[in-house]
């Protein structure tokens, strides 16, 4: 079903105090947290699991599953990871290039985020919460910190919530604006203090996280989505969207668009559904190239439209979900100065700890820049497609992944523009530039890209 839906999720949002308290409970705010502190944690994590959900960070795993790799104790345990204290931790480190729906959702319903957490901590039986934000985004942080105390106060968290016996803290956590800690082990050890670069798996943060702990990582648009599957149950969410992909979603709909923002709709509504609600292309210039999920997932064409955007249709479609960064370019965009720019970004934010994906964003972006600067040659294209190869599932992390994500779709779908940019051997300097020297894009190319 991808009929367009009563929004769910940003259902609060057109309130004029939306993020307050107040309006919060006025719109059921925390009716799911009385309703889910009356029976077993356990059946909190068989509803989860029976609703479909499936983690809105880009992965896609089903979310009950992960919650139900956590180990318990059990009668008669003296020792073993069940006996070790709990953690959740979210992730709201938002820093895909084209992604922001966490942050809208952070500052107009921060409350919904805040009973999710309760909630899923109480069916982890985890009595600590940690909600880590990008810290550039300060204005979230404060309007988080003021939500957390509006919910203390409310006897929502702290001890004995609501009689219930159940004991529970969030930390606001700011982050310090490195993108590979929205990767989750290396969000954790940013957590502990330590640089933030991701770990070696397995042990998965379920067994060993935060502090050596059991430990379930959530993105926010996850666990804002708990609450309304307890109050409206697992068939009722199962209504929206796919049946293997259930549910409502945001979409980030930026670039070329008349009308760029968050849309929220069942989950494999298209690229076509979405621009009619964003009406259409920006000054009637055709479609040339977008992308599904963020600049980490393969771009998509025309040919495209109409692709059902969940986690099934864009893989078998050759891309992935990924965060719904829907970035949408026109015809004037020149695609090599497009894929320069994402891979600028990729080799800075590397975090150096695995040497292909440390080398290979490196040479990488030295080879795009010096094509784009009109000192490439044909067989540059070859190049970039080995060196792609050999550092595409050979690192700890998906930063490898989606670093050259969209070098090899870019080549894919438009290898002629690639082409046009190498100078023809006869033309080229008998002594070539270095790549370390290699000219930035030209002014032409880079007015065309705006």
């Amino acid at each position: 079903m991808t009929d367009p839906i009563t929004p769910v999720l940003t259902k609060r949002w057109p309130s004029p105090t939306s993020w307050t308290l107040e309006t919060y409970e006025a719109l059921e705010g925390y009716s799911a947290l009385r309703t889910a502190l009356t029976v077993e944690p356990a059946a909190l994590v068989e509803l989860v699991k029976a609703s479909g959900l499936r983690g809105r960070g880009g992965a896609g795993f089903p979310t009950g599953l992960k919650w139900s790799f956590i180990p318990q104790a059990k009668p008669g345990d003296t020792s073993g990871p069940g006996l070790k204290p709990k953690y959740l931790v979210v992730n709201a480190d938002e820093g895909e290039p084209g992604t922001c729906k966490d942050t809208p959702l952070m500052m107009a319903d921060p409350h919904s985020l805040i009973e999710g957490c309760i909630i899923t901590a109480y069916a982890i039986r985890a009595s600590f919460c940690a909600i880590y934000v990008r810290g550039e985004i300060l204005h979230c942080i404060r309007r988080l910190n003021q939500a957390v105390a509006e919910a203390r106060a409310a006897g929502y968290l702290g001890t004995n919530i609501l009689g219930s016996g159940f004991d529970l803290e969030i930390v606001v956590h700011a982050g310090a604006g490195a993108y590979i800690c929205g990767e989750e082990t290396a969000l954790l050890d940013s957590l502990e203090g330590r640089r933030g670069q991701p770990r070696l798996k397995p042990p998965f943060p379920a067994v060993s996280g935060l502090y050596a702990s059991p430990t379930v990582v959530n993105n926010v648009e996850t666990i804002a989505s708990i609450p309304f599957i307890v109050n409206g149950g697992s068939d009722w969410f199962r209504t929206m969207g796919r049946e293997k992909s259930p549910g409502p979603k945001i979409f980030s709909l930026s670039g070329h668009v008349k009308r760029p923002g968050q849309y929220e709709v069942p989950m494999g509504t298209t690229l076509r559904q979405l621009l009619e609600l964003a009406g259409g292309m920006k000054d009637g210039v055709p479609l040339k190239f977008w992308t599904p999920g963020g600049s980490s997932t393969p771009m998509f064409t025309t040919a495209h439209l109409d692709v059902p955007l969940d986690f099934e249709g864009a893989v078998e479609a050759g891309s992935i979900l990924g965060t719904t960064a829907v970035q949408v370019f026109n015809e004037t965009v020149s695609v090599p100065w497009a894929v320069m720019k994402w891979s600028e970004f990729y080799k800075h934010e590397s975090c150096g700890k695995c040497t292909p994906c440390r080398e290979g964003t490196y040479w990488l972006t030295q080879l795009l820049q010096r094509l784009v600067g009109g000192n490439g040659r044909p067989e540059d294209i070859e190049t970039m497609l080995d060196v792609c190869d050999n550092v595409f599932g050979r690192s700890f992390c998906a930063l490898a992944d989606g670093a050259v994500s969209p070098i090899v779709s870019g080549i894919q779908y438009f290898r002629q523009e690639f082409l046009d940019l190498c100078a023809a051997p006869a033309e080229l300097a008998p002594a070539e530039p270095a790549l370390a020297g290699a000219a930035p894009a030209t002014s032409a190319l880079a007015g065309a890209a705006r």
